[in-house]
């Protein structure tokens, strides 16, 4: 990458839609030049787009946002990179092999050609493959990382298969490219963040990353620096404000008391104190109750990826509106007994717009950097300048300002043959045409 690229990125989660624009340097820092967002209730369940209209209706709403941002204007949004998120998206381990001629060496051809098998895995109707993500390669008998350049006569590779119903995909696509005539690239939400949000390191050592969002929470488990498991649990943290409104109270209200009162942790202390008409003692039985069956389902998953805690020396971070709960963090470290830390974004990305919380913006901004380092795909344009009349010279704002000034008299005066032929209008030549002097001047 040699020069500036302008990205365009949208994240449809089921509370809000976010967009931002940025500017990937040559470098390979970010800067976020423009983040809008909308908050929403029923348009998204789960992570699917259940109502196509209000989507398409809120989505151009944020563009239009976003495209009247100084930094952005006067460029247009032709195009943007989309979060794939939902409750039907999770990993599937294939092995896929080639055979080849005697002492082949490997090359992208030979990459290419396994990677196109991955993705033609046979599966039922209800499912398609989003994307393959390679663990491990064997070129002969030895096992490697990196195959290219190597020689033998037969290679296998390990890939994770992203799969996820396909309405996910579909109907994003009827909301932004048929609706909004937007020209759409998806990213798998979960693996941009693991690009973005994870260390190398970390990923090496073996870590789980925990995305708490509002319907569902996905987790994603790295092993010596490759994707090991995918998968997505159906709770999120709007369980927690619907269980809340048991207390004779609006989702909105509910929400409000979850983030200011509520907490993961029992008290060791019962609490008399009472809110608005609501009792803190009610609010923290629910709120644990509900917390800690979410974490429960978290730490289950690491038995169905066929490890243990020991295979995570790294710990969790975990990213989402979710993990921002008082006491979530701290409960995901009592019931693994493994680190846990907040996830943020890298000291490459650079944020201008300081009006959207950071950690809201995590999943929009990696998959924005993920599909600017991933691809060469042009997301914005800039108008392009007026073309001159082909005869004549063009008028200048200032000419056009003194014509209309000046009094209607003094306009039909000057309107004769030579102004007629310096605006190009030959066409009073033509024969056949109204000879009325009047028509003239």
């Amino acid at each position: 990458m040699n020069k500036e690229k302008y990205i365009a990125a949208l994240d449809i989660s089921s509370s809000k839609i976010t967009g931002v624009v940025g500017i990937l340097h040559p470098g390979g820092h970010v800067d976020i030049i423009a983040a809008e967002q909308e908050r929403h209730l029923e348009s998204v369940r789960y992570g699917h787009i259940q109502n196509l209209e209000d989507t398409s209706r809120r989505v151009a709403r944020v563009i239009e946002s976003l495209e009247r941002n100084p930094a952005v204007a006067p460029r247009k949004i032709t195009g943007v990179f989309v979060g794939l998120n939902g409750m039907s998206l999770r990993s599937l381990t294939t092995k896929v092999s080639l055979q080849l001629p005697d002492e082949t060496e490997i090359d992208q051809d030979i990459l290419d050609r396994l990677r196109r098998q991955a993705l033609d895995t046979a599966l039922d109707n209800t499912l398609e493959v989003i994307d393959a993500v390679d663990r491990n390669y064997t070129v002969g008998t030895i096992e490697t990382t990196n195959p290219k350049g190597a020689t033998g006569n037969r290679i296998s590779a390990v890939y994770d298969l992203v799969i996820a119903r396909p309405g996910l995909r579909r109907n994003i696509q009827r909301t932004l490219a048929d609706k909004l005539h937007l020209d759409v690239r998806y990213m798998v939400t979960a693996l941009a963040c693991g690009l973005v949000v994870l260390p190398k390191e970390e990923k090496r050592l073996g870590c789980m990353l925990v995305d708490m969002g509002a319907e569902t929470t996905t987790i994603t488990i790295y092993r010596r620096g490759f994707l090991n498991y995918l998968a997505t649990i159906p709770l999120g943290a709007r369980n927690i404000t619907r269980d809340l409104t048991q207390l004779n109270l609006l989702e909105e209200r509910a929400e409000e008391i979850k983030i200011t009162s509520g907490s993961a942790i029992p008290s060791s202390s019962q609490s008399n104190l009472n809110l608005s008409g609501v009792r803190l003692s009610d609010v923290a039985q629910i709120v644990v109750a509900r917390a800690e069956e979410i974490v429960a389902n978290i730490v289950e998953h690491i038995t169905y990826a066929g490890i243990t805690e020991k295979d995570l020396p790294a710990g969790i971070i975990c990213i989402g509106g979710g993990a921002k709960l008082s006491g979530m963090t701290e409960l995901l470290n009592k019931q693994t007994g493994l680190p846990v830390r907040q996830g943020r974004l890298p000291v490459y990305v650079r944020i201008d717009s300081p009006q959207i919380p950071a950690y809201e913006l995590i999943q929009a901004v990696s998959v924005l950097y993920a599909g600017a380092d991933l691809s060469d795909v042009v997301c914005l344009e800039e108008p392009k300048a007026p073309e001159l009349p082909q005869n004549g010279e063009a008028e200048t704002e200032v000419q056009n300002e003194r014509e209309r000034k000046r009094p209607e008299k003094e306009r039909k005066k000057s309107g004769g043959w030579g102004a007629r032929i310096r605006r190009g209008l030959t066409n009073i030549f033509v024969p056949g045409g109204d000879d009325d002097d009047n028509d003239l001047f």
